[in-house]
């Protein structure tokens, strides 16, 4: 991709992608044209039932979830923190590792593709949102894929 580092809009050829993950559910993925309130507001409420606990990093897009109806916890990467233990049982309930291990398996199968023009990008996000949610390999996703095409 083209661009400067850090965040990304379609007109800098870098276009944003919004991940929403279900600890062991679904997944929703959506390219984006910016990274705007106004835009993931939309997705998040389609996407997400009020009232749920939404975890986020640190980035400021996500600060008004609480307005919007939402409890929030963040975990806060630029000071090292990538898991939070807030009851003292031992297991750390806050973190994004989730999307994070999510994000590390998409573009693990992106690479062999070498650049993905952003007219196909979301068909190619499609494809891997839609194998990951049936949560079958080989050929045991043909059979899921043709029903879904056939219905």
């Amino acid at each position: 991709m083209k661009g400067d580092r850090g965040r990304g809009t379609l007109e800098k050829e870098k276009p944003p992608v919004l991940g929403i993950i279900e600890r062991g559910g679904q997944v929703v993925i959506k390219m984006l044209p910016d990274v705007k309130q106004q835009t993931i507001k939309p997705v998040i409420t389609k996407t997400i039932v009020p009232g749920a606990l939404v975890m986020t990093d640190e980035y400021d897009i996500y600060n008004r979830l609480t307005a919007w109806g939402y409890s929030h916890k963040t975990v806060c990467h630029s000071k090292g923190e990538y898991a939070r233990d807030e009851d003292g049982d031992g297991f750390c309930e806050i973190h994004v590792n989730t999307i994070e291990g999510f994000w590390s398996l998409l573009r693990s199968w992106l690479r062999p593709h070498r650049g993905i023009s952003q007219e196909l990008l979301p068909l190619y996000l499609g494809f891997f949102e839609f194998v990951h949610n049936v949560r079958k390999r080989g050929k045991a996703l043909l059979g899921s894929l043709l029903s879904l095409l056939l219905t």
